[in-house]
């Protein structure tokens, strides 16, 4: 853990801007300064911390650690060994391009037609239909005919459903499916509730695996997908991200590497 904390600083360190520094304390007479500070504390507010006395105070201690260290590395000369020369040019390296990855975003930002294109794009694939069913089943083309005869008398439904379906999970609640996609029933049953309109009963029995049915449309709905303000982090993200692979690539494509 200490060893993470000790690398994380060295990044924050070395990602500050070049800029006048504002001593926050010294350690044995050498100024750390509060832009030092601040940026570890940035740093882990980015990983879920929140700004606190208590953090600042293990920002501190961790920083009056680390100078500790640099100074005791530097009295045995390691700052100038081949070592550490090669891994902070290596270092240097990842970190300019880094700069460089975060400058092309920010001259390469996603306008709101993109984010609005993504978003259609994706409510039309989240989009599915709904149905709220009931239905009565029965063991026999028989049975389910007279049930078609009963309903045109004027009987309701749900008191037959009550009455004589033999489907148990529905039978006590008047036939009642709740709300679900087509395709979570059976190709027999799902092509005659997509024919219906609400309300309608349809005009023939529905044969499947399970016996006989009289299929009740009582309402339709899309159900609709997150709002796009809901999702637009996540959008932009997406197309920022896929635009920097293309320029990427395309950068390694014409690089002349021998």
């Amino acid at each position: 853990m200490r060893t993470k904390l000790l690398c994380g600083l060295i990044a924050a360190v070395l990602t500050l801007p070049a800029m006048a520094d504002k001593p926050a304390f010294s350690v044995n007479g050498q100024a750390v300064s509060q832009a030092r500070v601040d940026a570890m504390v940035q740093q882990l507010q980015q990983q879920g911390q929140q700004d606190s006395p208590q953090l600042r105070a293990m920002v501190r201690d961790q920083l009056v650690l680390t100078e500790l260290l640099r100074q005791e590395a530097q009295k045995k000369g390691l700052d100038k060994s081949a070592e550490y020369k090669s891994e902070m040019d290596a270092y240097a390296a990842r970190l300019l391009a880094n700069f460089y990855v975060r400058d092309w975003m920010r001259a390469n930002p996603v306008s709101d037609a993109q984010l609005r294109a993504e978003y259609d794009k994706l409510v039309a694939q989240l989009a599915r239909k709904e149905y709220s069913a009931r239905h009565i089943l029965v063991e026999n083309e028989a049975d389910a005919r007279k049930i078609l005869e009963d309903l045109k008398k004027g009987k309701a439904f749900t008191a037959i459903a009550k009455e004589v379906s033999k489907d148990t999970g529905s039978k006590d609640k008047g036939g009642e499916l709740g709300w679900a996609p087509a395709e979570a029933y059976v190709k027999e049953f799902s092509e005659a509730l997509t024919k219906l309109t609400p309300g309608q009963v349809t005009a023939n029995p529905v044969k499947t695996q399970f016996g006989w049915h009289i299929i009740q449309l009582v309402d339709a709905r899309t159900q609709q997908g997150p709002s796009f303000d809901e999702l637009k982090p996540q959008l932009a993200q997406r197309i920022q991200g896929a635009q920097l692979d293309a320029y990427l690539s395309k950068l390694k494509q014409q690089a002349k590497v021998e």
